[in-house]
């Protein structure tokens, strides 16, 4: 019989993996009635989460640590999976930690570092306001994945490896896509750009378009989301929509910086009786399964999440058994048109 994983755990109880990792580790975010589905599920099936396999080993201390940037964001969901099983086969034992908006990922892993005995930690999303000091203060191999060296330049790159896409230059081909549709008043909706992080790389790739095409950037255009709400959610892409539409400016298509923003930025539009991409053409970023779901189909840059889990993993262990220093590893993203965005003639 094949062991059961919390991934075979989520799909019994038909939520995300996330979530089970949430009740697992004792977090109130859940409610009492998917909590208790899960629960049942987890005696059901004999589940035993990789931490608590760990405890009854302490002395073996094989553990990786995966700490995620992002409550609710399913975007990560796939690639804990890979993660997960690649981990499990090379006999070590998962840490999983989910990591508030307003926490410092570089603090938690330092605290885990210390409790679980972790041999190294693989960081998922985040990552921008870590210290070269902090970030030295490991002692223990650390990947940063689906965040690129340019995204922490400035930390000291020979402490850390990357596995990730070239969110800038992914970003200017979409807005260069979007030119070649005959759009020159193309809208960006990124987060606001108190940190650098990828919602900043992506602004930079939008601009770089422009200006490549010898064009003026419109900083009325950029619009950025609520702060106070989780940066790259569907609601905060459908409020966004709301302030860009009531702003009065002219925009023929939107760049969205995710496809969960996108998505809500969609439903803004329909609300407010416009069609996309008739009335304005939407496109995001990442290549999330449910943009080939929606109506219409979701244009995005798709990033390859199963190589870029696989060598966050391989990476990781190649460090950690002397088979490699830290290393940058960048995959190209792949443009995937689909029904959200048209041609633009210009009236």
């Amino acid at each position: 019989m094949s062991k059961i994983t919390i991934v075979d755990v989520a799909k019994k109880c038909g939520v995300g993996v996330s979530t089970v990792s949430r009740v697992i580790n004792g977090h109130p975010d859940v409610s009492a009635k998917t909590r208790e589905r899960i629960q049942a599920v987890i005696k059901e099936t004999g589940f035993v989460p990789n931490d608590s396999a760990r405890n009854l080993k302490r002395t073996d201390a094989k553990c990786i640590g995966v700490l995620i940037k992002g409550v609710t964001n399913p975007f990560f969901s796939p690639m804990i999976d890979i993660i997960e099983q690649e981990i499990d086969r090379q006999k070590y034992a998962l840490v999983l930690r989910h990591v508030e908006a307003d926490q410092e990922e570089a603090d938690i892993a330092m605290e885990l570092e210390t409790e679980k005995r972790l041999r190294g930690i693989i960081f998922l999303g985040g990552g921008s306001e870590q210290s070269r000091a902090k970030l030295s203060g490991l002692k223990i191999p650390v990947v940063f994945s689906t965040i690129g060296a340019s995204y922490l330049e400035e930390e000291g790159r020979a402490e850390f490896s990357t596995v990730s896409v070239d969110d800038r230059l992914e970003a200017m081909h979409m807005t260069q896509y979007l030119m070649n549709l005959g759009h020159k008043n193309i809208a960006l909706i990124t987060e606001a750009m108190g940190r650098r992080s990828v919602g900043h790389l992506r602004l930079e790739g939008y601009k770089d378009a422009y200006i490549e095409r010898g064009m003026q950037v419109d900083e009325r255009l950029i619009f950025y989301v609520n702060q106070n709400m989780e940066h790259f959610s569907v609601e905060n892409g459908y409020r966004t929509m709301q302030r860009m539409l009531s702003s009065g400016l002219e925009f023929t298509a939107v760049f969205c910086a995710t496809d969960l923003l996108a998505i809500g930025a969609m439903r803004a539009i329909a609300d407010a009786g416009l069609k996309v991409p008739e009335d304005i053409s939407v496109c995001g970023f990442d290549g999330m399964e449910i943009g080939r779901y929606i109506n219409p189909r979701l244009t995005t840059i798709r990033q390859p999440l199963d190589q870029i889990s696989r060598e966050t993993v391989k990476l990781l262990f190649d460090i950690i058994e002397s088979r490699s220093s830290h290393r940058h590893i960048t995959f190209p993203a792949e443009l995937s048109v689909g029904e959200s965005t048209s041609k633009y003639y210009e009236k």
